[in-house]
């Protein structure tokens, strides 16, 4: 039978990944619904607004299926895929910053950002990786 100690940190694992899972899913909305309004002839930067928010909504996306599936997964992988998200949630926030009706997609991205932060913690220290070389040895 598993201690307490170890039920807790299960619970927390599963409570991070769920909410990780859940602000990448709504990350992906509001950045999809940004990138819809804007116009098709549009300035260069609110161009760039809506590559960085569909980009942004298909990063989210892979991330929350990536957090669904149950079977196969690695920490590592895990890992490099919120740690990408993170990096572009962050990227589309600081595009939908100043810009008009931006500040709920914006929101929403940081949201998303700390999430997966809050959900790396979760996973731990990362596993030192070995060269190809340190492969080789072994």
């Amino acid at each position: 039978m598993a201690s307490t100690t170890s039920q807790q940190e299960l619970f927390r694992f599963l409570e991070d990944r769920f909410a990780c899972a859940q602000a990448c899913t709504e990350c992906a909305r509001a950045c999809a619904m940004r990138a819809s309004l804007v116009d098709p002839d549009a300035t260069e930067r609110q161009e760039l607004v809506r590559r960085k928010g569909i980009m942004c909504a298909e990063v989210c996306d892979a991330t929350c299926r990536v957090l669904s599936e149950e079977a196969g997964q690695d920490e590592a992988g895990i890992r490099a895929q919120l740690e990408w998200c993170r990096t572009v949630c962050l990227e589309c926030a600081h595009a939908f910053d100043g810009q008009p009706g931006g500040e709920d997609g914006a929101k929403a991205c940081r949201a998303c950002a700390q999430a997966c932060t809050d959900f790396i913690a979760t996973l731990g220290r990362p596993q030192a990786r070995p060269t190809t070389g340190d492969r080789e040895s072994r």
